[in-house]
């Protein structure tokens, strides 16, 4: 889409276009940037000049998104990894202007334009402006509604004429067109991609692992993460694998090649989207033959990457911006000084799942011994106490939420390999109801704490540790029933996780 044509063509008829493309340095980019990087590629092709600015403040003003002690890290880590990416494509960076945001968004001049333009917007404005780009809780803070303002501000302190970018940015745009021209400033022109939906069938996050492939993930984990993605035979509405080939590898290579065996046709070659949606809409290609052949494709355009990426500056780098928190030390006893061990919900690998089958443990009375589906190849077999609070048929095919990274345990000889969250009365009788997560969720969505989505669960809790005992500690009920821990809302990307009734009741 774009915004002013008609400013865009009375500016070329008289020199080259000045455009910028600005991204907050906050989570890791995924592989959706190459749509964006492929349409830099043909400004720069048509001749205009291009800036592109690592939002630092930005990241920040996002709910903190960043904290503040890594955003020079985060930024490093972007420059460098934005500018493989390009490399990767064959953009030549010579002909970019590389800027960051604290670079001019700290100077006299900037901040009282800040002031001046916080004091003509309404409140309304800033919040509908940023609602599908700053990320969206209850009480919003007030840099969220700041963060909006300032991509206004940008155009005019990097003298472009045009800001590029996903058509999630629309409201902000037309912000900027709205509220410049009362500072005296001109309004620019505003160009936009399309969103690269996830493999999930929804938009592609940097905050819902499975729904995206990172730049640096090895070859086993793209494997993996193709091989869960929705891809339905015939079906191509929120079809993730499809999404990725129409939007981001067949703008990049203008083709695309199905790689299958002989007896199945042999290789096609598809010069143009539609007949390659059109073959599986009749199901002529199968979808692991488009998974495999997408996997290749990508492979080819993270190579360059992976390998830059192998040297042990930028290894650091990645680590330090990207601390793991499974991996951070634990105190050791009589040292001064020493950092406790980072405890935080994001090390929890919670999922919403669907309970297939419940039976009783044949062993126990008071047991249920549960199939449940959390997006894995085969569903988990779960044993959880619930026999006299939960009839059998309220479990049967219901969403629940699971707790998936315990360690295995064995429960009177049944291995269980979770544990379904359930809320509990604070008084006698006792009352439990398992958490429900948001109507339309899919089995395997993530489920994280509001504040804490960008952290990477550990593989295996491990018991010693105690690390889920010491965050359950902190899980209450709301009085609106809403899970949360430290009064930060339990979420999934469709909203929050609640129960049925038990007000002001304690996790577990």
């Amino acid at each position: 889409e774009v915004l002013g044509e008609d400013k865009l063509m009375a500016i070329l008829t008289e020199r080259e276009l000045k455009i910028y493309w600005g991204t907050a340095t906050t989570g890791k980019p995924h592989v959706a940037y190459f749509v964006p990087m492929s349409k830099i590629a043909d400004f720069l092709k048509a001749g205009c000049e291009v800036t592109i600015l690592f939002a630092d403040l930005h990241a920040y003003l996002d709910n903190m998104k960043a904290p503040w002690e890594l955003l020079e890290l985060r930024t490093r880590y972007y420059e460098n990894v934005i500018k493989a990416m390009l490399e990767s494509i064959g953009v030549p960076l010579e002909k970019l202007k590389f800027v960051r945001g604290t670079d001019y968004q700290l100077s006299k001049e900037y901040t009282l334009d800040v002031y001046r333009l916080s004091s003509v917007v309404t409140q309304h404005d800033a919040k509908k402006a940023g609602a599908e780009v700053v990320k969206q809780v209850e009480h919003p803070l007030l840099s969220g509604l700041l963060y909006p303002g300032l991509q206004a501000l940008d155009e005019e302190y990097l003298k472009v004429d045009a800001q590029f970018g996903g058509v999630d940015q629309r409201k902000i745009f037309t912000f900027a067109e709205k509220y410049l021209p009362s500072l005296g400033y001109a309004k620019r022109v505003h160009l936009m991609n399309p969103m690269v939906p996830g493999l999930t069938g929804s938009k592609m996050s940097s905050s819902e692992e499975d729904s995206k492939i990172d730049l640096l993930d090895r070859k086993e984990d793209v494997k993996k993460k193709l091989k869960k993605a929705f891809c339905e035979p015939g079906n191509v509405e929120n079809n993730g694998v499809l999404s990725f080939i129409k939007h981001v590898l067949f703008p990049l290579k203008s083709e695309f090649v199905v790689l299958r065996e002989e007896k199945w046709g042999g290789n096609k070659t598809y010069t143009a989207y539609e007949a390659l949606e059109k073959d599986f809409a009749e199901q002529v290609v199968h979808p692991g033959d488009l998974k495999n052949s997408v996997e290749v494709a990508l492979n080819k355009l993270l190579d360059p990457i992976r390998e830059k990426f192998n040297s042990p500056e930028l290894k650091q780098l990645t680590n330090a911006a990207y601390p793991n928190p499974s991996k951070a030390k634990p105190a050791e006893k009589g040292t001064k000084n020493s950092e406790p061990e980072n405890v935080v919900p994001s090390r929890l690998d919670i999922r919403v799942g669907k309970v297939i089958s419940v039976e009783k443990h044949p062993d126990a009375d008071s047991l249920y011994v549960e199939k449940i589906d959390v997006g894995e190849p085969e569903p988990r077999t779960v044993v959880s106490g619930l026999v006299q609070f939960v009839p059998k048929e309220q479990l049967q095919d219901r969403l629940v939420v699971l707790l998936c990274n315990l360690k295995p345990q064995k429960m009177r000889g049944v291995e269980s390999q979770g544990m379904v969250l359930c809320a509990s009365s604070v008084g006698e009788p006792r009352q439990v109801e398992p958490l429900d997560p948001p109507a339309g969720c899919c089995a395997g969505e993530r489920v994280y704490v509001e504040g804490y989505e960008g952290g990477e669960p550990d593989d295996e809790l491990k018991p010693k540790k105690k690390v889920f005992e010491e965050l359950q500690a902190d899980f209450r009920v709301s009085e609106d029933c809403v899970a949360q821990w430290k009064q930060r809302n339990f979420l999934t990307k469709l909203g929050r996780v609640s129960c049925k009734s038990l007000k002001g009741g304690s996790i577990s």
